[in-house]
C-alpha cells in the first residue's frame, strides 16, 4: 500500500504562498483602483444630477431624493466594478507574460517588412 508520488505532481507548500500573496496584493490593487473610480463617478455624477434638479423643471417634477441617489450609486457602482474589472485583467496579462516561456514572450511582429502606419504603430 506503499503508494509513489512524483516530484512532478507535488506543489510546494512555499510555491502556494507565494501564489496566495499574489493574489491578495492584486486584490488589494483592483479594490483600491475601484474605490478611487467610483469616488470620481460619484462627484462627477452627483453635481450634473444635483443641478439639474434644482435648474430643470421636469427633473424637479420628476426625480425625488430616491431618484437621486440611485442615479448617483448606479454610476458609482458601474465605475468600480468596471475599474476592478479592468485592473484585475491587467495584473492577470502582465502575471501570465511574465511567467511565460522564453520563445513566447517576443511578441513582435515583423510582417511584410512595410512600416505601419503611425496610428498603427507599436
Amino acid at each position: 500500500m506503499n503508494k509513489k508520488i512524483s516530484m512532478s505532481s507535488m506543489v510546494s507548500r512555499a510555491s502556494l504562498d507565494q501564489k496566495l500573496a499574489l493574489a491578495k496584493r492584486c486584490s488589494r490593487e483592483a479594490t483600491l483602483a475601484g474605490a478611487k473610480a467610483a469616488a470620481v463617478a460619484t462627484v462627477a455624477s452627483a453635481i450634473p444630477t444635483l443641478a439639474s434638479v434644482r435648474m430643470l423643471p421636469w427633473a424637479k417634477a420628476n426625480i425625488n431624493p430616491t431618484g437621486q441617489a440611485l442615479i448617483i450609486s448606479t454610476v458609482a457602482g458601474m465605475a468600480y466594478f468596471i475599474a476592478a474589472d479592468k485592473k484585475i485583467l491587467s495584473l492577470a496579462r502582465q502575471h501570465s507574460f511574465e511567467n511565460a516561456p522564453e520563445h513566447l514572450k517576443n511578441t513582435s511582429f515583423q510582417g511584410t517588412g512595410r512600416p505601419h502606419p503611425a496610428f498603427f504603430r507599436p
